[in-house]
């Protein structure tokens, strides 16, 4: 009797053989193929990168403004040491650099919302979409400040500047705030 022999299978060795005909269609089709995947990658890793720092930007900006309407008072040095604090939330993004972080406090007397104060930390672009100290505030809509209420808003500012694709996705600044009202009486007043 013969013994059960085995199918033979192709080699593998043969398959990267630089006279085996399959190694070059491999190639062409690889070579073909690379230019589209690379975009793919690309373009995945710079939309993720684009979703984390609008993430950032919202998570800092509601943490931002909780944290000033817990306060009992608020203090220059409190709203530093705030600033100081929402740098953390925002790494590994350098907001000092790229990016801005405005407080405001508007309180309403005489049927007008008024931004009582104002402190902004960072270099990067943006200016408070609710106006300048001391002017009536521009309100978001839907926002309804009473007379004697005291509203607290956030604002951050992040320049988005893509790594790849400068050509097709262009620079943007994402921003993003945030309202709080204070939790333990008005802080329409900003202390030494």
């Amino acid at each position: 009797m013969h013994a059960l022999s085995r199918p033979a299978r192709p080699s593998r060795r043969r398959w990267w053989r630089p006279g085996s005909g399959d190694a070059g269609n491999f190639m062409v089709e690889f070579a073909m193929a690379l230019p589209v995947l690379l975009v793919l990658l690309l373009t995945g890793i710079e939309f993720t990168r684009f979703v984390l720092i609008n993430q950032k930007v919202e998570r800092t900006s509601a943490s931002l403004a909780d944290l000033v309407a817990q306060s009992a008072v608020v203090t220059e040095g409190g709203v530093s040491n705030l600033f100081q604090a929402a740098k953390f939330v925002m790494e590994p993004l350098d907001v000092q650099q790229k990016g801005r972080l405005i407080v405001t406090s508007i309180a309403a007397a005489g049927g007008s919302a008024r931004i009582k104060w104002q402190r902004s930390y960072g270099d990067g672009d943006g200016d408070s979409a609710f106006g300048a100290e001391g002017s009536v505030a521009t309100l978001p809509d839907g926002l309804i400040v009473r007379d004697g209420e005291n509203v607290i808003l956030c604002e951050a500012f992040f320049r988005y500047e893509p790594m790849a694709f400068s050509e097709i996705v262009t620079e943007t600044t994402v921003h993003r705030f945030a309202v709080f009202r204070p939790r333990y009486g008005s802080l329409d007043v900003i202390y030494p």
